[in-house]
């Protein structure tokens, strides 16, 4: 029996009988479609750990300021918008994974910094991670994930 040949378009993919009804709504559903794929094996890996993808950013935006930083300065540079901080970070101290220090001028003010437990987690998934990136983008040349970059962004900051 010959072995059916992969799908070449989302359309195919899904079993979709009619076309799309523009080709800007099927560019929207292949984003959202190849995001879920690669999002779940990173939340697989995570999980793994003991970790969400949003608790992982969060230790690896601490590890890269490599000093204490406050709630809203981690909220800023998270990849995906976090509405909840301030969970995000109970559960990493909960967890043993950053430390919290109230700011003694302003008790509003929250510095969070990693503990060792965290440091070392981050650099035993460091290489991990880094094969799980390559393993997902293997059929893609350098040019074409550059490419891919730039259209990603304008799509997200078009110009005025």
């Amino acid at each position: 029996m010959a072995k059916a040949s992969p799908p070449s378009n989302l359309a195919t993919e899904l079993g979709k009988r009619k076309p799309f009804s523009s080709l800007r709504q099927e560019t929207y559903l292949n984003l959202v479609r190849t995001h879920e794929h690669l999002a779940s094996q990173f939340a697989r890996f995570f999980r793994q750990h003991a970790l969400s993808d949003a608790q992982y950013n969060a230790l690896r935006i601490l590890r890269g300021e490599a000093q204490p930083m406050q709630l809203c300065q981690i909220a800023e540079r998270m990849v995906s918008t976090q509405t909840d901080i301030s969970r995000l970070v109970h559960r990493l101290h909960t967890g043993g994974w950053v430390h919290r220090r109230l700011c003694q001028e302003d008790r509003r003010v929250v510095w969070v910094s990693l503990t060792q437990k965290a440091q070392d987690q981050l650099q035993q998934m460091d290489r991990p991670l880094e094969r799980l990136h390559e393993a997902q983008f293997a059929e893609l040349t350098d040019r074409e994930l550059a490419t891919l970059n730039r259209l990603l962004f304008k799509a997200r900051k078009p110009e005025a």
